[in-house]
């Protein structure tokens, strides 16, 4: 999902890794508390306090972030779900489940998790807040605490709004999940209700931007932007998923494959076989044997005025298993694994011999055309609990 993460540390079995955009709202969170909060709370302070300050209040706020979403992981294991590890990113955070939860009940206690853990370290907060006040050596602290405490109580509440795919959102489709027993149907519903609070959020939003509030305001319109893409997003997966439920490789791949040969010219390979046949991939052969592919990208890798005798060999990309699929592997696996990696073709090997190509455009072509069949949605079997 993060392909550009960095990995930081593990904590009880979970990779924990930060996405670079999570640096814009961290400078964010810096720049806002030197400027307001703390010198408001603490008046008198030199600049570079406020700043140390406001950098230890974004360290906690990231701390409490990885709780958060580290409940969510510990619960989603003892499920027995897969989880990828937690990321770190400009709207917060993420466990990355690698797989849907199999029943409501798991549903509902892996999203309540992550508030419950929010609404704690409130409490935590605010009690370290009352302890630490009322003498003057320890009022920064009561203002970092008090800080802390908020931003947690905030991160809770807003989490529970009943916006699929926020936690809340998730504990809402559970609940429908349990009592209707049809998990599409309450997706779709949660989605619904996901759809209507980011188009809240960008409404209330572009009002704030006429006001005072101007970056509050642009803040909440991307926010607003973000729930409405994921919300409808993580239905149309779920449907793709379902789609895509026993189809293997073999049933939506191309065969046979278009090749080229080893020895082949750049100008002969881009004449002859991309040109005519409008491909962009070319899986390359030697004699039987395959060797690899070239793509375009490889392909303007060399100047032009060398493709005539320039020869595959020298630029052909090598058979590695990122590149590679069987024939007999689950589609929705495999589409998953696209979605993960951003690969959109891969060849398809039997026995160490090639026997087609399946790309991203194959699968979407398919998924278009059972959608005007009318049997992308209709024709599914609802997951029932």
């Amino acid at each position: 999902m993060f392909r550009n993460a960095v990995n930081l540390f593990e904590v009880l079995g979970f990779k924990v890794r930060v996405d670079p955009s999570w640096l814009l709202i961290a400078a964010l969170i810096v720049w806002s508390l030197s400027a307001a909060y703390f010198p408001d709370a603490l008046p008198g302070y030199s600049r570079s306090a406020y700043v140390v300050l406001s950098v230890i209040a974004m360290l906690g706020l990231f701390a409490s972030l990885i709780l958060h979403e580290l409940s969510h992981s510990v619960v989603a294991r003892s499920f027995g779900l897969s989880v990828g590890g937690i990321t770190l990113f400009v709207f917060g955070g993420v466990a990355e489940l690698e797989q849907e939860p199999a029943s409501p009940q798991s549903e509902f206690w892996i999203a309540i998790a992550g508030p419950i853990m929010s609404f704690a370290l409130a409490g935590l907060f605010f009690l370290l807040s009352l302890l630490v006040s009322g003498g003057e050596t320890t009022s920064w602290l009561h203002a970092l605490f008090a800080y802390l405490a908020l931003i947690n109580l905030i991160l809770a509440v807003f989490n529970l709004a009943p916006a699929f795919p926020l936690d809340g959102g998730r504990v809402l489709r559970a609940v429908l999940w349990h009592y209707r027993k049809d998990l599409f149907s309450a997706t779709r519903i949660a989605s619904a209700f996901g759809t209507g609070f980011g188009v809240f959020l960008i409404a209330t939003g572009v009002l704030a931007v006429f006001s005072a509030s101007s970056a509050a305001g642009l803040w909440q319109i991307l926010i607003g932007f973000f729930i409405l893409s994921a919300s409808r997003g993580s239905y149309r997966q779920l449907v793709v998923k379902a789609a895509l439920k026993d189809k293997t490789v073999r049933s939506l791949m191309s065969s046979p494959p278009i090749a080229a040969q080893i020895d082949d010219t750049i100008k002969h390979t881009v004449q002859e076989t991309m040109m005519p046949k409008k491909v962009s991939f070319v899986p390359v052969l030697e004699g039987d044997k395959l060797a690899g592919y070239v793509d375009t990208a490889l392909v303007h890798g060399v100047d032009r005025e060398k493709w005539a005798t320039t020869r595959l060999i020298s630029i052909v990309a090598p058979v590695s298993d990122e590149n590679t699929v069987s024939p007999d592997a689950a589609m929705e696996d495999l589409f998953q694994r696209m979605t993960q990696t951003g690969r959109r073709k891969m060849l398809v090997v039997e026995d160490n011999r090639l026997v087609g190509v399946i790309s991203l455009s194959d699968l979407m072509s398919w998924l278009a055309i059972r959608q005007e069949l009318g049997g992308l949605e209709s024709g599914v079997s609802p997951r029932r609990s």
